[in-house]
């Protein structure tokens, strides 16, 4: 098993780009199936998900050529509708075909995604909205067997709470149903914006985008012609780097992000001592001389985002002071909590808020990621713990970073990739 090897204590500076967002990339690789024409997508990030989320186009029928942060992907040639256990339970986001496959072929059968270790994220409110569609929705044998014998309809969909996934599904469903679709309380992040203009530019009408309500008037079942789709820079990686910055106390510029994009986290770093020079493309973190203690709470964009509270934890474990961070959207997102204080954190849990009494000194210890954003955390506090801190399970990591190591070592890191044995 591949783990990261940190030697703590080393000061940053220079610069670092920001790849493109997995969480933007998915979803649009998801909506090419709505396309009967080859569409290219670039900046791509080099992320597990993003390769696996290609193979399940290929297995479909769609032809793929990927290189890079290049993707040519025609998916005319789709002959099979059906997504198997194999891909969807290495990556929850392969739900997203559900919409484009149904819409386009009038059936699919696609497999449930099943738990995840930050907690449950069921897809009952996909479904529900489908079926207001026009759907007809059965599971079986872990399957959700969808069926739209005379195509989807426009309908008006009120989701009962924000669901970023159920959104993007809709979306794509409504883009080729007849008639129009209205959505209420829609997700609003910067990824589904992405996803409304790649499909308006399609010549699809939609109104709203970046708003909760979306209306969108469907092609009566007529495919897509994308133009070629430039995937936005990714808003948690930038998060995590700025993050790098205030705890190593080190001044790094970010180029190529978006600083709207992640002004929930630029202003609690402001909070906690950070200042910052921003222009169109890049930041710049000056840090605290002291860090100073936060509070946060979890929220919906364009509120504080539930995958920066791991590394905001990590930052807040030196501060000076005692930081309240409260979970809201997921209930079992605080399993790094017992490997930062394995490192010296002092960090004490009590139902969904956090409490963290900053220390002056985190130790290097063995610790074990158990989730994406849980991973980046670890490797924080690595970079400033002293001694040697080998974080474990890093295959979590590698879903949704871009060459972690290589960036931060670029920075001034002492941080490197070995295997067990070796």
């Amino acid at each position: 098993m591949q783990y990261l090897e940190i030697r703590g204590g080393k000061k940053l500076s220079g610069s670092v780009t920001i790849s493109g967002a997995k969480n933007a990339a998915l979803p649009v690789i998801a909506a090419t199936i709505l396309s009967d024409k080859p569409v290219t997508l670039t900046n791509l990030p080099d992320v597990v998900d993003i390769r696996t989320l290609l193979k399940l186009l290929t297995m479909l029928g769609g032809k793929v050529d990927h290189e890079g942060t290049v993707a040519h992907i025609d998916n005319g040639p789709i002959s099979s509708h059906k997504a198997v256990y194999e891909i969807v339970s290495q990556m929850r986001a392969s739900i997203l075909v559900l919409g484009p496959l149904l819409t386009r072929f009038g059936e699919c059968e696609v497999s449930l995604p099943g738990g995840c270790a930050i907690g449950q994220r069921p897809i009952d409110l996909h479904l529900k909205a489908l079926e207001a569609m026009g759907a007809e929705i059965a599971i079986e044998s872990g399957y959700v067997h969808a069926k739209a014998p005379h195509g989807l309809h426009g309908a008006k969909i009120i989701f009962d709470k924000i669901t970023v996934g159920g959104t993007e599904n809709v979306v794509m469903a409504a883009a080729m149903a007849k008639g129009t679709t209205t959505i209420i309380n829609a997700a609003k992040e910067p990824e589904i914006v992405q996803l409304c203009e790649m499909i308006a530019d399609a010549g699809v009408k939609i109104e709203g985008i970046g708003s909760n309500e979306l209306t969108i008037e469907g092609t009566d079942g007529r495919p897509l012609a994308f133009k070629t789709v430039e995937i936005i820079p990714d808003r948690i990686e930038a998060g995590t780097y700025l993050c790098a910055g205030a705890i190593t106390q080190s001044e790094i510029t970010l180029e190529k992000v978006n600083a709207e994009h992640i002004r929930a986290s630029i202003d609690k770093l402001e909070s906690m001592g950070c200042s910052f020079d921003i222009s169109e493309n890049s930041i710049t973190i000056h840090p605290a001389e002291v860090i100073k203690p936060v509070n946060l709470i979890t929220i919906e964009y364009p509120g504080f985002p539930t995958d920066m509270q791991a590394q905001f934890m990590a930052v807040a474990a030196l501060a000076e002071g005692e930081s309240l961070i409260e979970e809201r959207l997921f209930e079992n997102r605080f399993m790094h909590v017992s490997e930062l204080n394995r490192l010296g954190a002092d960090i004490w849990l009590k139902g969904s808020v956090a409490a963290v009494k900053g220390v002056d000194q985190l130790h290097g210890a063995d610790v074990m990621a158990t989730d994406l954003r849980a991973s980046s955390a670890l490797v924080l506090a690595g970079l400033v713990a002293d001694g040697v801190t080998n974080v474990r399970r890093i295959y979590h990591l590698d879903r949704g970073y871009d060459d972690l190591e290589g960036k931060l070592s670029a920075l001034g890191a002492d941080i490197v990739r070995k295997k067990d044995g070796k």
